[in-house]
């Protein structure tokens, strides 16, 4: 297996508070206490590889020739994807080595720097990196005695562009700006909103962007990374009638879902429900997309809480193998149930939970296993619950 990502970290610490934050997104990572060489001699079973230069505290053009020939050859073994760690609190060579892996990636890389991690009191504003809500040379870093911070303003000591999110709609006009700004843009991110904004202008960059950053941005960027893996549809399928699973279902409706409902009569019949299956097997794809299979409110002559289970689990289950899924989301237990039976699954190996009470994990055995599925009680959970089982699958990568 051929690494999908490289992180380059200045020093040992970095380079793993950065590489959990992919483990935590569900890929396979090796924090190596060296460099590519030897991160690459090793098992090869890691899709993400962190690899330590040890060149915080290195003259400029000494640490920019290591970054430059960890970059070479962690590019010449197929790395798809490049995060450069850096300190949090600006120590270090920053220029050269932002200048050295930007020369290495790619002839028209864009090296987008955010050194902000909220959860540590590192933000971004203007421009200026406030440790605790004060500029970083206001702090210890400025009396480091290898490594002092002399200037609080990311621009200036980068002598580079700045991007503000003040104002911003989306991240697809965030990643416009940048993509407009130059090739070594400051990207201010006061919160973790502003860094999940600014992870998604990244991926919508593609691999031409260089991340510049810390921990903070890498965590929402894992996840982003894990989706551009993942383009087919997830397949939701609600057979509960409580009032809480119809609420979720609006919800996933609103969130952009594209739903499809029989009518109970269509349930009830089998020649009916046979045309209505094979028009919905045949309709054009979403790929990339969320399809809703959704039980229909309403009664009809020999229709009851089983059918519905057992017609609905069984159309999910053609679904995925005639069209393929990204991963299937099952609300209502008989419904989950049936869907596990029509794809001969024996069970789901569960790695994780959307909320409380609603697991993560993916289909074991039958034409299915490692698929990613969501399973969740029909009365239970929160309005947006689907839509966040939804982006639980999109944000995690699977092996399958």
């Amino acid at each position: 297996m051929n690494p999908v990502i490289a992180i380059v970290s200045d020093d040992l610490t970095g380079s793993g508070d950065t590489a959990v934050q992919f483990v935590r997104a569900g890929w396979s990572t090796h924090l190596s206490i060296g460099g590519a060489d030897e991160a690459l001699a090793g098992d090869g079973q890691a899709e993400v590889l962190a690899v330590t230069t040890h060149s915080r505290a290195l003259p400029a053009d000494q640490a920019a020739g290591i970054v430059r020939a960890n970059v070479e050859r962690l590019r010449q073994a197929g790395v798809k994807r490049l995060y450069k760690k850096v300190d949090s609190t600006l120590r270090g060579p920053f220029l050269a080595e932002i200048e050295a892996a930007c020369a290495a990636w790619a002839p028209d890389a864009i090296a987008v720097i955010c050194p902000a991690f909220p959860a540590t009191g590192r933000t971004v504003s203007g421009g200026v990196l406030l440790v605790n809500g004060k500029p970083v040379t206001e702090t210890s870093a400025a009396t480091d005695p290898v490594t002092p911070v002399t200037e609080s303003h990311i621009p200036s000591l980068l002598r580079c562009a700045h991007v503000g999110q003040d104002g911003l709609a989306s991240a697809d006009e965030l990643a416009a700006r940048i993509e407009r700004a130059g090739r070594i843009v400051v990207v201010d991110a006061a919160d973790e909103a502003g860094l999940e904004r600014l992870a998604q202008a990244i991926g919508l960059l593609g691999e031409r962007a260089l991340p510049v950053g810390a921990g903070g941005l890498a965590a929402p960027l894992a996840r982003v990374w894990a989706g551009a893996e993942q383009a087919g549809t997830v397949l939701v399928v609600v057979t509960s009638q409580h009032s809480a699973a119809r609420a979720q279902a609006a919800a996933l409706i609103a969130a952009g879902a594209r739903c499809w409902m029989p009518a109970p009569a269509q349930l009830a019949d089998a020649d009916g429900w046979r045309a209505w299956s094979a028009a919905l097997l045949d309709a054009p794809a979403d790929k990339g997309g969320v399809a809703l299979l959704l039980a229909p409110e309403g009664h009809a002559d020999g229709l009851d809480a089983d059918m519905v289970a057992r017609r609905l689990g069984g159309l999910a289950a053609a679904w995925i193998r005639h069209r393929g899924a990204a991963g299937v989301v099952a609300t209502g237990g008989d419904g989950a149930r049936e869907v596990l039976r029509a794809l001969d699954a024996g069970g789901i190996a569960l790695a994780d939970e959307v909320m409380g009470g609603v697991p993560l994990g993916t289909l074991t055995g039958g034409q299915a296993a490692g698929l990613p599925i969501v399973t969740k009680a029909g009365g239970f959970g929160t309005e947006d619950v689907l839509v966040r089982a939804v982006r639980a699958i999109r944000e995690r990568r699977f092996k399958q």
